[in-house]
């Protein structure tokens, strides 16, 4: 059975969007890309930090998914990282209205010892020296190294986020920072460029209109599934991420032709997370739904056209 190494936040989200608002309930990358992992049949564990504050009845939800643990570190007399935020009406753009970063300012991650061998590392949006300092625990370089990041380390830490693009196989990021990080508003211009800074796969997401495979001078576009009501896009891109690496360590196979698989079971994932606040869907999701919208995603994928 594979290993999953997933390094990400653990942590509070308060939600608004046109259909309502949250309280303070369960979020963090770590989190997503754990539960869209755990539908697949790989061992899996999560790499975090919460303060004492974060409630066992959350641990347990991750804890009953088969998710190893033992890398959360718990803060005693800490503060879980938080974030707010509000989504406008058209839902592909938000507010944030406040970021308590709490434990997660001094995070030092610690790899534990039964998953330095993982054949899979997925790198969730964090500070790049976190991500690097997961990759230097490793014992062994991974088949594959998935890193996902996002403008603020564009911005702010430059160098350190090329130190680690340099080192990773995978790339995720959303069209907006692919352009950012290339200068270049061609996504296949973009794309061609990441890969010279390091990635041999570049995964851009266009949220509701799906996602897109490159390597070397192979493209793969995979839609986004359409849905009567998207409720919360929280966490849809890191469900996105946790379904790629979690399909990918079950196949154990990292082929261009495994990977188009791995983006169509993300994104079919990603379509679940949407349909209610927080993690609510994804921890109920039952096997049986992802398979049937599986069937969907091919029906609205598959034809037959003749070439003369």
């Amino acid at each position: 059975m594979g290993k999953l190494l997933i390094v990400g936040t653990m942590a509070f989200d308060a939600i608004e969007t046109p259909f309502g608002k949250t309280g303070r309930i369960l979020g963090g990358a770590g989190t997503f890309i754990g539960l869209a992992a755990s539908q697949f049949k790989i061992d899996a564990a999560i790499v975090s930090v919460v303060g004492d504050d974060f409630p066992q009845s959350y641990m347990d939800i991750l804890k009953n998914k088969d998710i190893d643990l033992s890398g959360v570190e718990v803060v005693k007399g800490g503060k879980t990282f938080f974030w707010q935020g509000k989504y406008h009406n058209d839902l592909n753009s938000r507010d944030t209205l406040a970021t308590e970063l709490n434990t997660l300012a001094d995070f030092d991650p610690v790899v534990p010892s039964d998953y330095t061998d993982a054949d899979i590392v997925m790198l969730g949006n964090l500070h790049p020296n976190i991500q690097l300092s997961v990759i230097n625990q490793m014992e062994k370089r991974p088949k594959l190294i998935v890193l996902d990041t996002m403008n603020f380390w564009m911005d702010n830490t430059w160098d350190e986020l090329m130190t680690v693009i340099s080192k990773i196989d995978v790339i995720t990021i959303n069209d907006e920072e692919a352009r950012q990080l290339t200068n270049e508003y061609s996504l296949v211009k973009a794309a061609a460029k990441i890969q010279e800074m390091g990635p041999k796969y570049v995964v851009i997401k266009k949220g509701e209109h799906g996602a897109l495979l490159f390597h070397k001078e192979n493209i793969f576009f995979a839609p986004a599934l359409p849905l009567e009501e998207v409720f919360d896009p929280t966490g849809a891109g890191d469900t996105f991420a946790g379904g790629f690496a979690g399909y990918l360590t079950e196949a154990e196979n990292i082929s261009f032709e495994s990977m188009k698989n791995a983006i169509v079971h993300g994104s079919n994932l990603a379509s679940f997370c949407v349909e209610k606040f927080g993690t609510d869907r994804m921890v109920d999701l039952k096997k049986s739904e992802v398979e049937a919208r599986l069937a969907q995603f091919k029906e609205l994928t598959q034809f037959n056209i003749e070439l003369t």
